[in-house]
């Protein structure tokens, strides 16, 4: 698997994230506590950590080991956020769990929709993964705002599924799959054929 390549729409950039972005992701990280806070994994058997170069190194051994692919989002060249592809299965499976944060002052201008379609066209298209998911809290209306826009089907709610600021917390489930968007969820997206999709929310 080639560990360095970036992909790119307009001024979003997806690449992978390297040991000397450690200290520009611990800022931006420690930066926006309260904006993160509420949807980050906790340990519930344990401290929580912020070695965020540890971080970084075990996603890319995981990364070496065909089980990830850890993403820094960029926009207009820096930083402004991560894209995690993590539980990567081959063979009758063929899928992977996408995750996903940008800095506040970043949200709400197309980064992160445009980012997670390049991810989910890379892990479909060249990877050549069948199926891609996406876990969110039922809380997060900022996330669920970026599956709405790209159309992921809704296939139900794992409940108490991750320990997220100190509680098992339930997650909707979204996914994809190749025979969806044979032309690219990005391309879906921008000619505007996503379909309608029956969620169980009403954002406002």
């Amino acid at each position: 698997m080639n560990q360095s390549f970036v992909l790119n729409h307009g001024d979003v950039s997806i690449r992978v994230v390297r040991m000397k972005d450690a200290k520009k992701l611990e800022r931006l990280i420690l930066g926006n506590r309260e904006w993160l806070r509420p949807w980050e994994a906790t340990n519930p058997n344990g401290p929580n950590s912020f070695q965020i170069r540890a971080q970084v190194r075990g996603l890319l051994r995981q990364m070496r080991d065909h089980q990830g692919l850890p993403f820094v989002i960029e926009y207009q060249g820096n930083i402004v956020g991560q894209l995690n592809v993590s539980n990567m299965l081959f063979g009758s499976v063929s899928s992977a769990i996408l995750g996903y944060w940008i800095a506040p002052e970043f949200a709400g201008r197309q980064i992160t929709p445009t980012a997670v379609a390049l991810a989910i066209d890379y892990l479909l298209s060249v990877v050549g993964l069948h199926r891609v998911e996406i876990d969110i809290r039922p809380e997060n209306q900022a996330s669920l705002r970026i599956v709405e826009k790209l159309g992921l089907r809704f296939e139900g709610t794992k409940e108490r599924f991750i320990h997220i600021n100190g509680e098992w917390c339930d997650h909707y489930i979204f996914a994809v799959t190749i025979e969806e968007v044979p032309d690219g969820i990005l391309n879906r997206w921008k000619q505007n054929r996503v379909p309608t999709q029956p969620y169980p929310w009403k954002i406002p």
